[in-house]
């Protein structure tokens, strides 16, 4: 195999590890509503964690290539605003499942809020991680194992409210897998079009903007849609644990 294809292994790889987390709809669970509360919590934890560990972070680190530290954090800031506002736009007008249980239609709207974030995100991922293997493959390799060690959360934050508002397993793997797939198509996205002209302040200021996006749905749709269950004990515990669990995987990656 060349450079290029084992590339496209390693990220593809990283990509579909996202639907090992959509695993979690074929187990039986004796109370459903605990099980989304903590899957919600959880990876509201998972994605906040995700932003200010490695997006914003990465973000400035790219921008600081160009620029100083103020310019740089100031830039970040502003994207991440804007991240902020686009994830507020995709809420409003995304459109409810019909459904007459209104903790369906919101439990809908987050699983597809989600897919679009982690796509958003997926397709830079790709793109980096298509970028370092194509350099040097062991590097690529230790970066895909630390994104897949991201995606598989990410996985249930976008399976868990899909098929518990649906109850179709098909749909909820489905997003999923639309998910994933967006991690490979960054790849191909990189290898056909963006290698010339991809720079540093372009990947940082998507960065922020990610970063936004996905602190928003964390503060202002996974946490609230889990507090719905009044389990606030719960909530609270799963969101500390998806923090951890983030925490942890840096440690080992």
């Amino acid at each position: 195999m060349s450079n290029i294809e084992y590339s496209f292994l390693i990220t593809s790889f990283a990509g579909l590890s996202t639907m090992l987390g959509a695993l979690l709809i074929f187990f039986r669970f004796q109370n459903t509503n605990k099980v989304v509360c903590s899957a919600l919590a959880f990876a509201s934890g998972v994605m906040l964690t995700i932003s200010i560990t490695d997006l914003i972070p990465s973000s400035i680190s790219d921008l600081m290539k160009n620029f100083y530290l103020f310019p740089s954090i100031l830039l970040s800031l502003i994207f991440i605003v804007i991240g902020i506002i686009i994830s507020l736009l995709i809420n409003k007008y995304i459109p409810d499942i019909n459904s007459n249980n209104i903790n369906n239609k919101g439990l809908f709207k987050v699983g597809l809020i989600s897919m679009i974030a982690i796509i958003l995100h997926n397709v830079p991922e790709g793109i980096a991680t298509f970028m370092t293997s194509t350099r040097d493959i062991k590097l690529g390799l230790s970066l895909a194992i630390a994104i897949s060690l991201h995606n598989i959360p990410e996985g249930i934050s976008i399976s868990v409210p899909i098929y518990y508002s649906t109850k179709s397993k098909i749909k909820a793997m489905l997003y999923t897998l639309v998910s994933g797939i967006s991690e490979p198509v960054g790849a191909v996205i990189a290898y056909l079009f963006l290698s010339p002209y991809m720079n540093d302040v372009i990947m940082g200021l998507l960065l922020a903007v990610i970063a936004g996006i996905m602190t928003a749905i964390s503060l202002y749709e996974l946490i609230p849609a889990s507090l719905q269950y009044k389990e606030n004990n719960r909530t609270i515990g799963f969101f500390i644990i998806g923090i951890i669990f983030m925490i942890v995987c840096h440690l080992f990656t």
